[in-house]
């Protein structure tokens, strides 16, 4: 999957067609008509609610594709000095971006391997440290 340029109806499609789902039961769980089932296969993103109802039916996170290009694609957070420092306490709950899920590890791991990119540039271009590139290739290259 390319997490750069997400293309969500597609990858609802190949889900649809891998699950072979029955079409009536789909129309009927999104409360839409075949043709409009068809539409959203060739939407590029599609309402929450909408990718919400697809994630349920299909048993598969399709947010997921949009936290892994967060994490990929985001730029760092600024460092703001600790003397001017205010905490702002906010309502909703903090996630944390340096999750990197097995995807994301072997997506990186590719990238080197594969020689599209150098570790340098995949420290540079993900802000993943250093130490933790190195462990992934120890520990993920010796599996091999």
């Amino acid at each position: 999957m390319n997490f750069k340029k997400i293309h969500i109806g597609s990858t609802i499609k190949a889900k649809f067609l891998e699950e072979a789902l029955d079409m009536h039961r789909v129309c009927s769980f999104m409360k839409c008509t075949e043709s409009e089932i068809e539409q959203m296969f060739l939407e590029k993103d599609l309402t929450t609610d909408k990718l919400l109802r697809w994630s349920k039916l299909l048993e598969y996170d399709f947010f997921r594709a949009y936290s892994q290009h967060l994490i990929l694609f985001s730029p760092p957070k600024k460092e703001i000095s600790t003397r001017t420092s205010h905490k702002k306490t906010s309502s909703l709950p903090e996630f944390r971006k340096n999750i990197y899920t097995k995807e994301i590890i072997e997506f990186i791991l590719e990238q080197i391997e594969t020689g599209k990119k150098t570790k340098l540039e995949i420290i540079n271009d993900y802000k993943i440290p250093k130490t933790t590139l190195y462990k992934w290739i120890a520990k993920y290259t010796e599996k091999k």
